[in-house]
């Protein structure tokens, strides 16, 4: 079981110097950088399994990382304090730098939980800077650290991956660049909304067939594309990989086609992943991976959600796919996903998001 001790009382000299700098500035840097603080040689050893967890590699079709790491130094604090994601490892029973400042903030209570309980990971949210995380990754002995991390994978990416989202749906959400006219009807046609940006347009809308598709930057070389489909009077029975691949396949074939009509898009046998998740709570097959023409020559990331709403008895399938050859699309990927993740039905909106969707569509 995961174990994350996220009060951090015991950063008191810490929080002491840097009180006087509330209310806090924005972390800074690129998203996908993750700043290690720990000792050259231990980082040696500590760095495969750091890798593996946080390096993960993902394929746009090209190999991107998820995050990566950089080695810094202690002495560096000062420099890299307000950057978004840090951490600090080093095992209790050094006596390195970055040893002797983790054993410095850490009180004699919590250092004892350390040393019996060698799950327990220390977490903290805007320490330094505002959306921050930092995490400090210790032990008792090198072997138990390097243990910890490999035990500890799907919590630590988890978490930064959880704060990178937010960071970026604080950057995507701006109410100046939301087309709430296009939200609202939406809303009353379908019952259900999604963000729209400024420079989305509505692609496609197929109401017979239950399917929306919103389009940015079309015919150029940075597409990103969201579709929202619905299945009613569904059951579970449709909740599994296999079905989720046919409508998926199903639904671009029909509607994702080239301006010939001699190709459509179908996912690529590579690179094919799903995961069970839970999506604002409902159980959700996330399912990631590579689209690609029937016909080839085209390709590049997908994800998908899709759901059963018992209230509605429907089925949901929302899904973003990029286009992107001369891009890195790490990135732009998350964006379609942190945008997938804006989508809520009708009763899941609050009485004041309601009215003033509505008064949306009167304007």
């Amino acid at each position: 079981m995961k174990k994350y001790v996220t009060y951090f009382s015991f950063f008191i000299i810490i929080i002491t110097l840097t009180s006087c700098e509330f209310p806090q500035k924005p972390a800074t840097g690129p998203e996908d950088q993750i700043y290690v603080f720990a000792d050259s040689l231990e980082f040696e050893q500590i760095k495969p399994e750091l890798s593996s967890t946080l390096e993960k590699i993902i394929y746009t079709p090209q190999p991107e990382k998820l995050f990566i790491l950089n080695r810094v130094n202690i002495e560096n604090l000062e420099k890299y304090k307000k950057k978004k994601n840090l951490i600090f490892a080093a095992p209790l029973n050094s006596n390195n730098e970055t040893s002797k400042f983790i054993k410095a903030v850490i009180d004699t209570n919590l250092k004892a939980k350390i040393i019996q309980d060698t799950s327990v990971i220390i977490t903290k949210y805007n320490l330094w800077a505002r959306d921050q995380l930092v995490t400090v990754l210790t032990a008792q002995t090198m072997g138990e650290l390097i243990k910890k991390i490999k035990d500890q994978q799907e919590s630590l990416i988890y978490a930064y991956q959880k704060i990178s989202d937010k960071r970026l749906y604080q950057n995507l959400y701006n109410s100046h660049y939301e087309q709430k006219n296009i939200e609202a009807k939406f809303l009353k046609k379908y019952g259900w909304i999604i963000y729209v940006q400024a420079d989305f347009q509505v692609a496609k809308e197929d109401s017979a067939n239950n399917f929306v598709w919103i389009r940015r930057s079309p015919n150029s070389d940075m597409e990103r594309w969201i579709f929202i489909h619905w299945i009613d009077n569904a059951s579970l029975d449709y909740l599994n990989v296999d079905s989720i691949k046919a409508i998926r396949d199903e639904m671009t074939e029909k509607y994702y086609r080239t301006t010939d009509d001699k190709g459509y898009v179908v996912i690529a046998k590579d690179y094919f992943t799903t995961s069970e998740i839970n999506f604002n709570g409902r159980y959700t097959i996330l399912t990631q991976g590579l689209w690609e023409l029937n016909i080839k020559g085209m390709g590049g990331p997908f994800v998908n959600y899709t759901f059963y709403d018992e209230k509605s008895k429907r089925l949901y399938m929302i899904d973003g796919s990029v286009f992107a050859p001369k891009y890195f699309k790490r990135n732009l990927i998350q964006q379609m996903d942190v945008t997938i993740q804006s989508f809520l039905t009708k009763g899941e909106l609050n009485k004041d998001r309601l009215e003033d969707l509505l008064d949306a569509l009167d304007d």
